[in-house]
């Protein structure tokens, strides 16, 4: 099982985490970052909650949402009480990438 770590030096792995994120360029070093960092499962999680969260902001049920994606509505909950009662990260996210033109053919590891 993992030792759990103090607070201040989860937050300090946080950070260092987190300026890493931030300084890759591209799509492309961002998914190969990720790729090396998470397990297909943890990747797989996360693609999911992304998938859903432009569903749930059009405001469409959790059953559609489930009915789309194949995403568990347990999964579809949690996001959208994310969106709800979170630190914005997803609002942000979205925003930017509506600002932005989508970026296509990004490879694949």
């Amino acid at each position: 099982m993992k030792r759990r770590l103090t607070q201040a030096s989860d937050n300090d792995a946080l950070a260092r985490l987190t300026l890493a994120l931030s300084r890759l360029r591209s799509a492309a070093e961002v998914r190969a970052f990720l790729a090396d960092l998470c397990t297909p499962a943890e990747l797989e999680a996360m693609a999911d909650r992304w998938k859903v969260v432009p569903l749930l902001l059009e405001g469409v049920p959790y059953r559609e949402i489930h009915d789309q994606t194949q995403v568990s509505v347990t999964t579809i909950g949690r996001v959208a009480r994310t969106l709800e009662q979170g630190a914005g990260g997803y609002a942000a996210a979205v925003r930017r990438q509506r600002r932005q033109a989508p970026q296509k053919n990004i490879p694949s590891h």
